[in-house]
């Protein structure tokens, strides 16, 4: 059983293309894209998705009800047969008819160790800028669950990274940017596993330990974080 996934992007799609990359590297998955979807009718994301032979779909939200924009994602994920939902840089608050229906099965990756320099508003550079002028000495990406507020699902994952002396908000971008596409498309296929084989995502305590009840080793993400800071 190979699940369908369906990733959401408002952007450029980096994260889309490095869940992309490591799905193509992997022996025996038991996930695929099959659906990407942006709110943005000229997003990268969406080209990205077409040179891939991926369907790719515009979802206009500006100006709709957020009953229309339900109804028209749920209709398209059934279209799809849609399992799981990945945000990446989604910038839409998802409607609440759509997070209850997949509850559980859907995870989004916020720039930032949560809950600090969350919430609605914070997203891109302003993420970064507000770390600087905080002061703060790390930062890093977190993964959660998907609720009906803005970056305030349970955290699954989150890994830190350094703020350094004479950081930008650019550079800093650039450095946490590195270890979302390392993190997040492992993330990914630890959700597809796992719901391919029926098993039930549940948050984990600390934050990071693990990734699913029933999943493998996370030594392998470890591993690779490790080597992205080794290159840095």
């Amino acid at each position: 059983m190979s699940l369908p996934v369906a990733v959401f992007a408002s952007g450029s799609g980096s994260n889309l293309q490095a869940i992309l990359d490591y799905h193509a590297s992997l022996a025996a998955p038991r996930w695929r894209v099959e659906l990407v979807v942006s709110d943005q009718g000229d997003a990268k994301a969406l080209e990205r998705a077409r040179r891939a032979g991926i369907r790719s779909r515009f979802l206009p939200v500006s100006g709709r009800s957020s009953r229309d924009v339900a109804g028209e994602t749920l209709s398209l994920l059934r279209s799809a047969d849609i399992g799981f939902i990945a945000l990446a840089g989604y910038l839409r608050l998802i409607p609440a008819r759509v997070v209850g229906a997949f509850r559980e099965r859907m995870v989004n990756i916020h720039p930032a160790l949560l809950p600090a320099f969350g919430g609605k508003g914070m997203y891109g550079m302003r993420v970064h800028e507000a770390v600087l002028a905080a002061g703060a000495r790390v930062t890093g990406p977190t993964v959660h669950f998907v609720d009906e507020e803005y970056d305030r699902g349970p955290i699954i994952a989150q890994w830190p990274v350094p703020v350094r002396t004479g950081d930008s908000p650019h550079t800093l971008a650039a450095r946490v940017l590195r270890v979302e596409h390392l993190l997040y498309p492992r993330v990914v296929d630890q959700f597809g596993r796992a719901l391919a084989r029926e098993c039930r995502p549940t948050p984990f305590s600390p934050p990071g330990a693990a990734f699913l009840a029933c999943s493998q080793t996370t030594g392998d993400v470890e591993r690779a974080i490790t080597a992205g800071f080794a290159q840095d």
